[in-house]
């Protein structure tokens, strides 16, 4: 074999050009079968010779590359040199002018800065953050100038995930865009304050609509959702519901925050699914808020295994342009090699040290790579740029990334927290909290970055703004007219005519027919999906459990959605309910991620705001592993002000036979309460179901309100009764009367049933009239978060106007006049009817199913958790007892009537 340059084996290997299929040799060929291992054994026993070389890992990438060259089929590495992944000589041309480019960045960094250091200063410790938009600002800058589309054209705009901590940068930006004036950013975190609309700490639609699109400051969420708002765009364009270009979807995150399983837990389905409108720019300023990301390692070379072994394309940017120099001299192997010797602790050092130490430490551990910068001064030194500041190569990757097909694009950006800071936060563990910088650090960051302001100026920390006709305001606002307008920035979308008639069957008795709420909910939705006007529009979103919510006849009815169609013959083809997938299926089959199921339910609750037309997303799942396992994007719902169904199926911790501990919610419809723009249902009947559903359809995508639904579903299957006359307020409102009880008789009270519990109600109805003289009415329940939530906004209007006449809530204008002591029972936990208690006359007596859920049958677990009907007839002697109406001698003889043990354990303390 021919030795090459620097005494390495030449490995083009024998020419096989002439040989078999796969470009194998013949099988006759045996010389060259023979030649073919020996080349590759020399190659072999040359790296492994070498293995302490710096050439050894350059030779091995070689053979990789002439393999794929050759049109054979390699493998990728999951790990390359730890270098810029797109090499000088191949750069496109930069197409902006730097130097007002430069200019604007240095204002708008200025701006950020002055932003929060004055609402510091008036406000001490109101927070904020400088330091990650220092080490973003040029990522941004770049995209904003020569990438971001607006959507004021036909096509629609870029989807962009901004890092939450940097959003003084965008305010700054906007200041200079003249979206947003002074006045506002005087008032950052300041948003109650007198005088102006103020300015929310980080992005949140909910609170400035105009301007914000994704909520992303909660770690994780932004990365897991931007996932799904990228394929939920190439469902839409399989659907025909967008046409022409796509908009691509960019998420900026930051290198600590890949740490949350929400942020790479779902990177898979991006490259599964070949999403190539998905760009992800991880800025890897090696620092949390505490310390380095990695201190003993490389964050870089982590991400990169991470997202190469999952298919990604990574495009890393680690060194500025004044490296380049560096590494075309003939020491570049041992630069390589020293680079990748150095872990991220050591980077951090650097960005704080002088260039001495970085002489020293860094190029001095090898004389050659010390003989390689003498001659660059100290000060150069200390100014060699990491690639995230450098324009150039910030650009380069930027344009790979948008032209790239087939894959999700990450870019791996190395900068420096806090840059520009100075010694008052520039790469030191404490930046995330600067807040202040005194008069000497301020003169050297207007200085470093140009800011025109005088000496007296700048200890007020003015913000500076070029005028209407300036080069710098004309240019920008250029490059953001020539990409499509401002962004970000929310659409509208036109009302829909909602089939208000559809709901008419499920008003009525069902007769002998048994149904749970789950069935009945099924045949709402199968029938609303053939519905001319909004079938096409529903989005229903399964975690991998049809089957279990009686859904399998949907996979016939309308698809479940795959890019790749169905390449293969399911097992059940024969079956008349065959899992069918489809190019074009309606059904999101999320499989085993409730966090995914939950993005796909904001994507598509959210396309009014995105893309300016509505979808209707039904998202079903365990009640137990929704509020529960995915709180945190639920709140992001409320946020984002996405509009959609959520249905807790398989609901009731006692309703929910056998599945045990881990399995029965009795506590969802707690932790939905606390979302301000969630109304939450619990209903008992079908009728109820369709008058929750109706309604909401006619509120969210009629009149465009922007709220959101949760209801809980069971699987208990009974007789489904009709809707009583006048019912529908009370339903919606959260309270009505369902069945008066027997007139005559000693003694009155009231019975709140909720869900399949109202049935345990009514039964202890007929054995207190039986036995015990008692004449209840059993009302259904289906909303206390409403009932309190309007009880509550009556109370604060009469606390703030006292003298004049007093406002009654409905729960208190449909009570007031009953007589008798009021129960209420339900298969959640009793601070759930607690809710409402201070509004009912004579208190409430609560219960519920407090405590860890247990495998049994209904019956016993109702027993057991005290809900059941004989518990509720106990409870109610119990609360007439309390009024004297009934002695307690008569509620001791019916706890020993009804078989009720006394000494049994409490479930919430067992």
């Amino acid at each position: 074999m021919e030795v090459g340059k620097k005494g390495q084996p030449d490995i083009s290997g024998p020419d096989y050009s002439q040989s078999g299929p796969s470009g194998l040799p013949r099988e006759s060929d045996h010389n060259s079968m023979r030649k073919w291992l020996d080349s590759l054994e020399y190659v072999l026993g040359y790296a492994l010779k070498n293995r302490e070389s710096e050439e050894s890992p350059v030779l091995v990438e070689s053979l990789i590359a002439r393999l794929r060259e050759s049109g054979l089929k390699v493998a990728p590495a999951v790990s390359t040199p730890y270098i810029n992944t797109i090499p000088p000589e191949k750069e496109p041309p930069y197409p902006g002018d730097r130097e007002i480019e430069r200019r604007v960045k240095s204002y708008i960094r200025w701006n950020a800065m002055a932003m929060v250091v004055k609402a510091n200063r008036i406000h001490h410790g109101i927070g904020g953050h400088i330091s990650t938009f220092a080490s973003c600002a040029t990522l941004y800058e770049v995209a904003f100038n020569h990438f971001f589309r607006g959507g004021d054209g036909e096509r629609p705009a870029d989807m962009v995930y901004f890092q939450g901590h940097a959003a003084p940068g965008n305010y700054a930006r906007a200041y200079l865009e003249w979206r947003i004036d002074a006045k506002r950013l005087h008032h950052f975190r300041q948003e109650l304050a007198e005088g102006a609309p103020g300015l929310p700490s980080y992005p949140h639609p909910y609170l400035m609509p105009d301007f914000w699109q994704f909520p992303s400051v909660s770690m994780g969420l932004a990365p897991i959702m931007s996932i799904y708002q990228a394929r939920f765009i190439r469902y839409l364009k399989a659907r025909g519901f967008l046409t022409g270009e796509e908009p691509k979807v960019w998420c900026f995150a930051g290198d600590g925050e890949t740490d949350e399983p929400e942020a790479t837990g779902s990177v898979t389905l991006a490259s599964r699914e070949n999403l190539d409108n998905l760009i992800w720019v991880v800025n890897c300023n090696l620092q949390r808020l505490d310390g380095p990301v990695r201190g003993n390692g490389k964050i870089i070379q982590e991400l990169e295994a991470l997202f190469r072994g999952a298919g990604w394309n990574v495009i890393k940017v680690i060194w500025g342009s004044d490296w380049d120099a560096l590494l075309r001299s003939d020491r570049r192997e041992l630069l390589i090699k020293r680079m990748e010797e150095a872990v991220d602790g050591d980077y951090q050092k650097y960005s704080v040290e002088p260039g001495s130490y970085t002489r020293k430490h860094f190029f001095g551990k090898y004389p050659e790579l010390a003989e390689l910068v003498n001659h660059l001064t100290d000060d150069q030194i200390h100014k060699l740029l990491r690639g995230g500041h450098d324009p150039k190569k910030v650009y380069a990757a930027y344009r790979a990334a948008v032209e790239h097909k087939g894959s999700p694009t990450v870019i791996l950006a190395k900068t420096v927290k806090g840059y520009g800071l100075g010694e008052a936060g520039e790469g030191r563990n404490i930046t995330h909290q600067q807040k202040q910088l005194n008069e000497r650090e301020l003169r050297e960051f207007r200085s470093r970055f140009d800011v025109p302001l005088k000496d007296e100026e700048v200890v007020e920390t003015p913000f500076y703004r070029p005028p209407r006709d300036s080069v710098e305001t004309k240019y920008l606002l250029e490059r953001r007219k020539s990409l499509g307008g401002f962004i970000p920035k929310r659409r509208k979308a036109e009302p829909l005519k909602v089939p208000l008639d559809a709901f008419g069957e499920f008003f009525k008795d069902s007769g002998h027919l048994e149904a749970s709420t789950t069935m009945s909910f099924v045949r709402m939705l199968s029938k609303l999906l053939r519905d001319a006007e909004i079938g096409r529009r529903i989005v229903p979103i399964i975690p991998d459990e049809a089957r279990t919510f009686g859904m399998d006849a949907l996979f016939r009815q309308v698809g479940i959605y795959s890019p790749k169609g169905q390449l293969y013959e399911p097992v059940d083809r024969e079956t008349l309910l065959y899992y069918q997938e489809a190019e074009d299926g309606q059904i999101l089959e999320e499989g085993i991620t409730e966090a995914g199921s939950m993005c796909s339910f904001i994507a598509a609750g959210t396309t009014y705001a995105d893309l300016g037309c509505y979808m209707i997303p039904f998202y079903i799942f365990y009640s137990m592993f929704g509020f529960q396992r995915v709180g945190d994007l639920m709140w992001a719902s409320g946020d984002i002000k996405a509009k959609g169904f959520l249905l807790g199926a398989t609901a009731g911790r006692t309703t929910l036979a056998g599945e045990g501990l881990q399995h029965q919610d009795g506590q969802s419809h707690i932790l939905a309460s606390a979302i301000p723009t969630l109304l939450t249902y619990d209903p008992a009947f079908a009728y109820e179901v369709a008058v929750v559903i109706r309604d909401g359809l006619r509120r969210m995508y009629q009149n465009g309100e922007e709220i959101f639904y949760y209801l809980t579903l069971y699987n208990e299957n009974y007789p489904m009764p009709a809707m009583p006359d006048g019912a529908e307020e009370g339903i919606l409102k959260g309270l009505y009367r369902f069945r008066e009880g027997q007139e005559g008789l000693r003694h009155k009270a009231h019975i709140l049933g909720s869900g399949p519990i109202l049935r345990e109600a009514l039964r202890a109805q007929e054995i207190l009239a039986e036995r015990y003289a008692v004449s209840a009415d059993v009302w259904s329940a289906t909303s206390y978060k409403i009932l309190r939530g309007e009880a509550l906004q009556a109370k604060r209007w009469n606390l703030l106007h006292p003298t004049a006449a007093p406002r009654k809530s409905y729960l208190e204008t449909v009570l007031e006049k009953e007589r008798g002591v009021f129960v209420a029972v339900s298969d959640y936990m009793k601070i759930v009817p607690d809710q409402i208690a201070p509004w009912v006359p004579g208190g409430l007596t609560t219960l519920g199913t407090d405590g860890f859920g247990r495998s049994d049958v209904r019956s016993r677990l109702r027993r057991f958790f005290e809900v059941d009907a004989e518990t509720t007839v106990i409870a109610t002697l119990y609360a007439l007892s309390q009024q004297g109406a009934v002695s307690p001698q008569a509620v001791e003889k019916a706890i020993k009537d009804l078989r009720v043990d006394p000494e049994k354990a409490h479930p919430f303390y067992l």
